[in-house]
């Protein structure tokens, strides 16, 4: 959501909260701790599949059947995609009784009919919501009827809830957000719930105990380097989660924000960038490009299953940045078995030959070993000592190290 429209909800949103919540009154059940454990439902990063980077608003009963088509046959399932998250702009209005309606032009058939298609593609089903009283496209929010709203969603088979922080005023975050993830926890379904308070209330320190995923930043846009109010180029996000590290693993990741890979505003050597290092922070992998449409290199960088694999390490530990060089970069991720994801990542505007010796990465110096790029699939064995290669402008060498002797 843009810049503008989240300052006019911080704006105005104390005028709309209900009565419970204004002037910064915070219920008593919100305060207290979490008595039904968390789902252990992620315990590698989410991957799927999110509604809002290409469509926004757009979004109707027909495109996300098209969407579901295609993850199950392009490919992505079999790489380990599930959901189907509908981001906002689904909600209309509430019945008498509060229970929240979907628009009924753009879902005549409903969302439980929806979420059963997904489901018998043998995909998950997600939704968004608000913490505040209006979602950030002017929608209800689910402030007030947090219970009432986890009941619903876990009736129609909801599989994943996105919570998102627009027009909540002068609400605690932590707790806001506490209080839904008890009533997910009470709704009879087990839901991976995704906080998306874009990092402002320090997630960090508190939201492992609430959530499976937090957002660390704003929003990300389809740019290799430009900012823009509220949203941000990859270079920024990523540098904003270079130093997170120690906060994530199993079932509670950073996450830096939805993929853009395939819409257009980057190459397709920046996108695998972006691909390659979401991979080493150990992100959720929630594509945002329109799935029925995409092209050969977009559906190989999406499915790149070694990348994957590094990605979906079930170590779960993130990886980091080693050393920065001016415009070059090396990031490691130490994966399970002794293994090492190495890239090699160059900013700049020249091709640059950059190497990585095994002392940096914590291994011994003689030590020999397997190395695979895991996007030229090129394999080496027996290297000694230290790897290098050629690093095309704004692009990566991604490698996996497995030690041999």
């Amino acid at each position: 959501m843009d810049f503008m429209t989240k300052w006019r909800g911080g704006l105005i949103a104390a005028l709309l909260m209900p009565p419970a919540l204004m002037a910064g009154h915070v219920s008593g059940h919100e305060t207290l701790g979490l008595d039904a454990p968390k789902p252990q439902i992620a315990l590698t990063p989410p991957m799927g599949w999110n509604s809002w980077n290409k469509f926004a608003c757009n979004i109707d009963e027909a495109r996300i059947r098209a969407v579901a088509d295609a993850m199950a046959a392009s490919g992505m399932k079999d790489a380990g995609y599930q959901y189907i998250v509908i981001d906002d702009c689904w909600q209309k209005d509430r019945a008498a009784d509060g229970t929240i309606q979907a628009d009924p032009e753009r879902f005549p058939s409903g969302i439980k009919h929806l979420a059963d298609y997904v489901h018998a593609k043998g995909l998950k089903f997600g939704l968004y919501s608000d913490a505040g009283a209006k979602t950030c496209g002017g929608r209800p929010g689910s402030a007030g009827y947090e219970f009432q709203d986890a009941r619903t969603w876990a009736s129609w088979g909801v599989d994943y809830v996105k919570y998102d922080w627009c027009y909540t005023g002068t609400r605690n975050a932590e707790a806001a957000y506490t209080l839904m993830a008890k009533a997910l926890r009470a709704s009879g379904r087990d839901i991976v719930f995704s906080i998306c308070e874009w990092g402002d209330n320090k997630p960090a320190e508190w939201a492992a105990g609430a959530g499976h995923l937090w957002r660390t930043t704003g929003d990300i846009r389809d740019s290799w380097d430009k900012d823009e109010g509220y949203s941000h180029g990859f270079l920024w996000i990523l540098d904003h989660n270079a130093d997170l590290w120690k906060n994530s693993g199993p079932n509670q990741w950073n996450d830096p924000d939805m993929l853009e890979v395939g819409n257009g505003g980057m190459t397709d050597v920046e996108y695998r960038s972006h691909f390659s290092l979401w991979a080493m922070l150990a992100a959720p992998l929630i594509a945002g490009n329109d799935l029925s449409t995409m092209d050969k290199a977009t559906v190989y960088i999406l499915t790149n299953k070694d990348v994957i694999a590094v990605d979906q390490d079930k170590l779960g530990q993130q990886g980091r940045r080693v050393s920065q060089n001016g415009d070059l970069e090396v990031w490691v991720r130490p994966l399970s078995g002794g293994d090492r994801a190495v890239v090699l990542f160059n900013r700049g505007a020249e091709a640059k030959t950059m190497s990585v010796d095994w002392e940096a990465l914590q291994l011994p110096a003689g030590m020999k070993a397997t190395v695979k790029d895991l996007w030229s699939k090129q394999v080496k064995k027996g290297v000694k000592s230290g790897y290098s290669a050629e690093v095309a402008p704004h692009g990566v060498v991604m490698i996996r190290i497995t030690p041999t002797v």
